[in-house]
């Protein structure tokens, strides 16, 4: 929507000097280009300014309506302008009654903007680590919709990251997302899964909605070639709560592991001598 309103303005101003100012067609053409340009830069200022007004320091203990809004628009450009063509599919399994835990495989950094992007109605948050919050935009959109940074190194602040998404669902605040392996993967392969972040679903008794992306990776190497990026993001299947009561948190991943193996294939599965980075 952003984009395609950059462009219709810029159009309308390059055919109206054209028309009424009477100018070349050449410079009809220029005016678009100008106007595109200006246009383009005055949106990402618009961006750079909401996000100094952001205090890190404060602690965020509601949603953002406005920036979470801001923060929709922003993606859709985005994966416009990177040329990516997603493609879905089980997105109408989504529960539209109360919250979930939603866990997705991690191949790269654009991966939680699809997710965000594919869940526009179901106000999601993540768990994501501390290193995100100093990334100027990125971190400070995640502030304000109450994303949770966890330290991955520290067994007790990633409890309370736990603890604090536990509270959220339970409040019924938002949803919460996550990615169980812990990092992006850097062979495409799908990683055993750090285990705890599934107290989450028992401690809050919520549906789990257990989805796959696939080709995220590919983004940036088809950009550079100008090509386009055929995104697969699958809704694979939603866990009640009466079918995951009893299961440890181990056996519980284990079966959300093999969920997600099973669609996107036996070449993804970790093999015994592969290791998590």
């Amino acid at each position: 929507m952003l984009l395609r309103s950059i462009v219709v303005l810029s159009l309308i101003l390059a055919a109206a000097l054209y028309v009424f100012a009477s100018i070349p067609l050449w410079m009809a053409v220029l005016a678009f280009a100008g106007a595109w340009l200006a246009l383009f830069l005055l949106a990402f200022g618009f961006l750079c300014l909401i996000c100094a007004l952001v205090d890190m320091d404060k602690p965020q203990e509601t949603d953002s309506k406005f920036y979470r809004a801001v923060m929709y628009i922003y993606i859709e450009a985005l994966i416009s302008l990177v040329r990516v063509r997603l493609h879905t599919q089980g997105l109408e399994k989504t529960p539209r009654d109360g919250r979930f835990l939603l866990v997705c495989n991690h191949l790269f950094v654009a991966d939680p903007g699809i997710v965000l992007h594919c869940f526009r109605k179901s106000q999601l948050t993540f768990i994501t680590k501390q290193e995100n919050q100093r990334l100027f935009i990125i971190g400070k959109f995640m502030h304000k919709i109450r994303c949770q940074p966890i330290d991955r190194d520290n067994d007790r602040q990633a409890l309370k990251a736990i603890l604090k998404c536990v509270q959220i669902l339970k409040n019924d605040e938002a949803s919460v997302a996550v990615f169980p392996e812990g990092y992006t993967s850097r062979d495409g392969k799908l990683h055993h899964f750090r285990s705890g972040v599934f107290k989450i679903a028992q401690k809050t008794k919520v549906p789990i909605v257990v989805c796959t992306i696939r080709n995220t990776r590919q983004i940036f190497k088809n950009l550079a070639k100008l090509r386009r990026t055929d995104v697969e993001f699958h809704l694979v299947d939603v866990i009640q709560p009466q079918d995951y009561q009893g299961l440890t948190t181990v056996e519980l991943g284990n079966r959300i592991y093999e969920m997600m193996i099973g669609d996107l294939g036996e070449e993804f599965r970790q093999t015994d001598g592969e290791h998590t980075p």
